[in-house]
């Protein structure tokens, strides 16, 4: 076994240095370096300091490297994870991102940071790739989708670039990528979704079951994601007098854009009637027994909605439950003819690409005129 070789600093005088004829003089400004022999070969470093005491720290972390031992974390990497975390905050807000993703992005890293502290993991020069592994493995059991997963992991590997552009990190391990479990789109029969709707008021009681019953209607008749549909104020909910119809007005909160969306009138007036003409919001009533602002959350509404699909006795089969609402509002339209580029507007998708991959199967003029490309080619010659 070899011996770990002993590392000296020296120095490179000035040609003006009153010091300069000697090389291990302490009390010059002059430039520092270092020198060790390995395997009979001796090998020379600039310390890249003029300051003994900041030589005599890179020569220990030159000697646990040459050692094989862990490098003594450099000053500005033994900022705590925490601090880290606070300052990441404050950069995003200071980019102007959506409150939403900002709130995301305290949430999901405020766990990771207390998994590391509960693991005595309190800098950034602790965390390694079987740590951030060990972290990964709990993630199932909080967050269901696999494509939640996915960004959950995007979001903590940015947080972590971010400390390395800081200095505070060395490098980002490489995290195993998740693969994307996406189910088929499954929309609900319209036996499946009375059945649904029957099912609310055996699970809740009171005023919310009435604000349940309505994030689900506002889903199913507008195509609304349950975040957008569970906050939907009452002014996003618009009467056009010379049409005579209702419609939805809101920006989607995952993706910014704008939708417009008719819905019926009776509906409408459902809608309406859940909370008092004064709420601000149609379903979100945060003064309410029970239910505080903070507890009215998307994920809270898919919850329950979970819990009425369970009571209706309406198997999942892995899909994401709530979302099978939003299914049924799309393949409903594109099953009656509505184009796939119009549909793609009305979810809000950024790009057709998305709707297609989701929906091309429900387009219904798509496969008659593929059926007629081809019966039309039997009778040429």
């Amino acid at each position: 076994m070899s011996t770990a070789p002993l590392v000296t600093i020296f120095v490179r005088h000035s040609v003006d240095c009153r010091y300069k004829g000697d090389e291990f003089c302490k009390r010059c400004s002059c430039r520092k370096h270092l020198r060790w022999t390995l395997n009979g070969k001796q090998f020379r470093k600039m310390a890249g300091t003029r300051s003994w005491q900041e030589a005599e720290a890179q020569k220990r972390r030159l000697e646990d490297q040459l050692a094989g031992r862990r490098p003594e974390a450099a000053p500005e990497q033994q900022q705590t994870i925490r601090t880290v975390f606070e300052s990441f905050l404050t950069a995003k807000k200071v980019q102007n991102i959506k409150v939403q993703t900002q709130q995301r992005y305290r949430s999901e890293l405020e766990r990771f940071v207390a998994f590391c502290e509960d693991r005595s993991t309190f800098t950034f020069a602790a965390v390694t790739l079987s740590l951030l592994t060990e972290y990964q493995a709990t993630w199932p059991g909080v967050y269901e989708s696999s494509y939640t997963r996915h960004y959950v992991q995007k979001r903590l590997r940015i947080f972590l670039k971010y400390a390395v552009e800081c200095g505070y990190f060395t490098r980002v391990p490489k995290m195993a990528p998740i693969r994307i479990d996406e189910p088929p789109t499954m929309p609900l029969t319209e036996r499946e979704y009375e059945k649904l709707l029957a099912a609310v008021p055996r699970v809740f009681g009171n005023g919310r079951s009435d604000r349940v019953r309505g994030v689900i209607q506002t889903m199913r008749w507008s195509g609304l994601a349950v975040r957008d549909a569970a906050t939907l104020k009452r002014v996003e909910l618009e009467y056009d007098e010379q049409k005579d119809i209702y419609r939805i007005t809101v920006a989607r909160q995952k993706t910014g854009v704008h939708v417009s969306v008719p819905i019926p009138k009776h509906i409408a007036k459902e809608l309406l009637g859940v909370n008092p003409p004064e709420s601000e919001y149609l379903f979100w009533a945060p003064h309410a027994a029970g239910v505080t602002s903070e507890e009215y959350t998307g994920h809270n509404r898919s919850q329950e909605i979970s819990r009425v699909f369970t009571e209706a006795g309406i198997p999942s089969d892995g899909h994401m439950r709530g979302h099978r609402l939003r299914d049924t509002f799309a393949a409903d339209l594109l099953e009656k003819g509505v184009p796939l580029e119009e549909v793609s507007k009305l979810l809000g998708h950024e790009s057709i690409q998305t709707t297609e991959r989701h929906y091309a199967k429900w387009v219904r003029g798509r496969q008659d005129r593929l059926d007629a490309l081809v019966t039309g080619t039997w009778n040429r010659k």
